[in-house]
């Protein structure tokens, strides 16, 4: 079988260098998530479960991670193929030393007008002000609980739930330009029972929710169908206890629904990526921090890039090779997903809100 991601595979007639690259499907290359690490202080069950990244887990040397010249030069060629937001994530990206300072190397990239970090927010208290201060527009704190003791179960017993919130509020202090949002992770039988008191707690504040559906990121976190809490089922609960009306999306492509709390006391989002997947205008890809390119979030397979930007590659071949292995993208494995499993299973269908 064809290896979709091996461009040596496949002919792909190409465009002019000055057109922006569309894949198969006719998506643009718009977003970028660029890992800086990959280790975390945390070892969630749903991401870095203590089964697989434990204490004998080797994780990459200093120098197998891409360096900050490295990322800053990828994130260029990106940008010159029509890339507009970055995002910096990990492992936890806060870990990586001086990040601030590749912060500011990437706000000054043309063409980059989202430069955005998520993290699981324990750092965050004694570095905001530097990401802020660098040109950071927002940031995305993981949260999942404000049950200490389940907040500490769920981090793989690493993580404390106060520190977590002052990093929240020490966020919001310095005043983002693009706000705080908060990305809950909702699996059935563990933490689904305590979201209406996060809702409750962040409502009113200007922090955004955004209620995630467990998935199965990578093929990597023993995913399992019966633990997902369709977002339809959440918004329901949601709007029972404080209405909701739907907004319309920001921009093209982009992955929560909105809602607006009626009473005009803020918003919430959801991604819905298991129960409604968004494949169809995806225009989002992921660099690790080894410098491998993966053009879909559940992929595990992905383009090499580190070699090329160490062997002395030139520029405009290293943006070729991106180019052609965005061409060459046909990813849409949440919607292939949900096809087999209509086909298997009676169609259920499910509304956000019912009166």
């Amino acid at each position: 079988m064809t290896d979709p991601h091996d461009i040596t595979e496949i002919a792909v007639e190409a465009p002019s260098l000055d057109v922006p690259p569309l894949d198969r499907r006719g998506r643009p290359m718009h977003d970028l998530r660029i890992s800086v690490m990959d280790r975390c202080n945390f070892r969630c069950p749903y991401c870095m479960p203590e089964s697989t990244y434990g204490e004998h887990f080797t994780f990459l040397r200093n120098d197998e991670r891409l360096s900050f010249d490295e990322i800053e030069r990828i994130s260029r060629l990106a940008a010159s193929l029509g890339v507009s937001k970055l995002r910096l994530t990990g492992g936890e990206p806060l870990l990586r030393p001086k990040l601030a300072e590749l912060v500011a190397r990437l706000r000054r990239i043309p063409g980059i007008t989202d430069l955005a970090m998520t993290t699981n927010g324990v750092l965050l208290a004694r570095h905001a002000q530097d990401l802020r201060d660098a040109g950071l527009d927002r940031v995305t704190v993981s949260l999942d609980t404000l049950d200490p003791a389940l907040f500490h179960r769920m981090s793989g017993g690493r993580g404390a739930l106060d520190d977590v919130l002052g990093g929240i509020e020490a966020a919001q202090a310095v005043g983002f330009p693009q706000g705080v949002k908060l990305n809950t992770v909702v699996q059935r039988g563990v933490n689904e029972h305590s979201v209406l008191d996060l809702i409750e707690r962040f409502r009113s504040t200007g922090i955004i929710p955004r209620l995630i559906e467990y998935m199965d990121v990578g093929n990597r976190n023993d995913w399992n169908r019966e633990a997902v809490v369709p977002s339809a089922e959440l918004i329901a609960a949601i709007h029972a206890r404080w209405p909701l009306d739907p907004l319309p999306p920001k921009y093209e492509g982009e992955v929560a629904t909105r809602f607006r709390f009626r009473d005009g006391q803020g918003e919430i989002g959801v991604i819905s990526s298991v129960s409604q997947p968004f494949c169809g205008d995806c225009s989002r890809a992921r660099l690790s921090s080894e410098g491998t390119l993966y053009t879909c979030l559940f992929a595990v397979q992905g383009t090499d890039l580190r070699t090329a930007l160490r062997d002395g590659s030139s520029d405009d071949a290293v943006r070729e090779r991106l180019r052609q292995v965005w061409l060459n993208r046909a990813d849409r494995y949440s919607e292939e997903r949900e096809e087999r499993r209509q086909r298997s299973r009676p169609k259920i269908e499910m509304h956000y809100i019912g009166g």
